[in-house]
C-alpha cells in the first residue's frame, strides 16, 4: 500500500494533459467535501431548477431573473467593502451577444466579473454546479438573482483520489467508489445536448455568456490551467458570436482591500460553423489561450504588508 504524505507528487491521468493536485490530506478533504455536495438533495434540486429555468428560454416562457443593472449594483455592494477592483478596457465588451472568457483562480471570480462588466448585454454564467450551489445562502442568492447555468463536472481533487487508488492507495477505495457512483461528471450525451440547447437559446435571444475556459480553478497566479476546454470555442462558433478574452490578476490570494485587476481584451471572431472541424477548433483555442495570457501578469507579486481576513475571504465561497 502506498503511504499518504504531504509530499505526494502531482499526478497526470494517463492520456491527458491535466495536472492533478498532490494526494495530500487537504486534497482528500476537498474531494470529500465535493462528494457531500453531490449528495446534497437541496443542491441537486436547485441545480435542476436553474436548468429548467434556462430551458424556459427555448420555449419563450418568462424567466425569473434580476436585471443586469440590478445584479451589478447588488454584487458591487457586496464586494466593495472586501476588495478593490481596477477595470481596464471595458469598452472591448460588445453590446451584441458575445462570450466572455476569463482566467479563473478563485471562487470569487464569477461574482467579480458580474460586478465589473457592463450591465448590457445580459450575461449568463456557466459555472460549476457544486461550487455555486453547495451552501444554502448561495442557492438563495442565485434563485433571487437568476442568470446561472450550472455545469456538472468532476473536480480535480476527486480525480486525484481516483488515480491514487489506481496507484496503490487502497485506503481511499471506499471514497473513490462513492465518487464514481454519486458524482455527476456532466459528460453524458443528454447532459451535453441539454446544455448546448440552453446556451444557443441564450445567444438567439440576444443575451451573452460568461464561461471559464480552463474548466476549473488554476493554482498559480499569472498562469493558465492548460489546455483550455473546447466547449467555449464550440459554443461561440456554433452561434457565430465573438469571444472576449479577459485577464484577471491578483485574485489567487485574497485579503481585505486586496487590489484585483480585470483587463478586457479585443473580441476574437472565429466565424460561424454548426459543426466546426477539430483543427479549426484547436486553432481558435490556441488563439484564445494566447490572448488570455497576454492580459494577465506572469510576474505578479502580492504587495508586502498585513493580509487581514485572508483565510476567511479565500474560503467563504468554497
Amino acid at each position: 500500500m502506498t503511504s499518504l504524505t504531504d509530499e505526494s507528487p502531482t499526478v497526470r491521468p494517463p492520456g491527458t494533459n491535466i495536472a492533478l493536485p498532490p494526494l495530500t490530506p487537504a486534497t482528500i478533504k476537498r474531494a470529500t467535501e465535493g462528494l457531500a455536495a453531490a449528495r446534497n438533495q437541496h443542491a441537486r434540486a436547485a441545480v435542476e431548477h436553474s436548468l429548467v429555468n434556462g430551458e424556459a428560454l427555448l420555449e419563450g416562457r418568462p424567466e425569473r431573473r434580476m436585471s443586469g443593472a440590478g445584479r451589478r449594483r447588488l454584487l458591487q455592494a457586496m464586494l466593495a467593502p472586501l476588495v478593490q477592483v481596477r477595470i481596464e478596457h471595458p469598452e472591448n465588451v460588445p453590446t451584441t451577444p458575445c462570450m466572455l472568457a476569463p482566467n479563473h483562480l478563485n471562487h470569487i471570480d464569477p461574482f467579480l466579473m458580474l460586478a465589473t462588466m457592463p450591465a448590457t448585454p445580459y450575461f449568463y454564467v456557466l459555472g460549476d454546479a457544486r461550487t455555486l450551489y453547495n451552501k444554502a445562502w448561495k442557492r438563495q442568492l442565485i434563485r433571487r438573482v437568476g442568470g446561472v447555468i450550472p455545469l456538472d463536472r468532476i473536480w480535480k481533487e476527486e480525480m486525484a483520489v481516483l488515480e491514487g487508488v489506481k496507484s496503490g492507495h487502497a485506503e481511499l477505495a471506499d471514497l473513490a467508489a462513492a465518487i464514481t457512483h454519486d458524482v455527476p461528471d456532466g459528460g453524458s450525451y443528454n447532459a451535453l445536448r441539454r446544455l448546448d440547447r440552453i446556451v444557443q437559446g441564450i445567444f438567439a435571444r440576444g443575451d451573452s455568456v460568461l464561461i471559464f475556459p480552463e474548466g476549473g480553478l488554476g493554482t498559480i497566479e499569472g498562469q493558465l490551467r492548460a489546455p483550455l476546454k473546447r466547449g467555449a470555442v464550440i459554443y461561440a462558433m456554433r452561434a457565430g458570436v465573438p469571444i472576449v478574452p479577459v485577464g484577471i490578476s491578483g485574485n489567487r490570494d485574497l485579503y481585505l482591500r486586496k487590489q484585483i485587476t480585470v483587463r478586457f481584451g479585443p473580441p476574437l471572431d472565429f466565424g460561424q460553423a454548426d459543426r466546426p472541424k477539430p483543427r479549426v477548433v484547436q486553432g481558435a483555442l490556441d488563439t484564445l489561450e494566447a490572448a488570455i495570457r497576454s492580459l494577465i501578469d506572469p510576474n505578479y507579486q502580492d504587495p508586502p504588508g498585513p493580509k487581514l481576513l485572508r483565510h476567511t475571504l479565500n474560503h467563504m465561497l468554497w
